[in-house]
């Protein structure tokens, strides 16, 4: 059973025909989300196609949510798909983690940093 299916309905904030949206239960900034898909896939690569699809509105839908709330300055979108690269819950989730100026030194590289010394260049 996935711990995602555990969630409380309370602490759903938005709901889809494919996803449910949460906020991070360990955010790395304010307003960092996680959008779910309502069915157990692995990963994105195991999403249906109209799932896919659906997905890029559900990505809109939380950045207004965030928005309502903060202000952020920019946005990372991820996914983690596969042990290798750091996936530990098999139920395929999305981060959408807002991101803010001075919320790090040099942010150049984004999510190249996932790999040590490769985000710099």
């Amino acid at each position: 059973m996935s711990v995602f299916k555990q969630i409380s309905n309370d602490k759903i904030l938005l709901k889809s025909d494919y996803f449910f949206v949460i906020e991070d239960g360990f955010p790395v900034s304010p307003g960092h989300m996680l959008i779910i898909s309502n069915e157990i896939r692995n990963d994105y690569w195991s999403l249906s196609t109209e799932e896919k699809f659906a997905l890029t509105t559900v990505i809109d839908d939380v950045k207004g949510l965030i928005e309502k709330t903060y202000k952020p300055d920019g946005y990372n979108i991820g996914m983690n798909c596969g042990e290798a690269a750091g996936q530990t819950v098999f139920h395929f989730h999305c981060h959408v983690i807002p991101r803010y100026i001075g919320d790090m030194q040099n942010p150049r590289g984004g999510v190249r940093h996932c790999v040590e010394g490769k985000g710099y260049y």
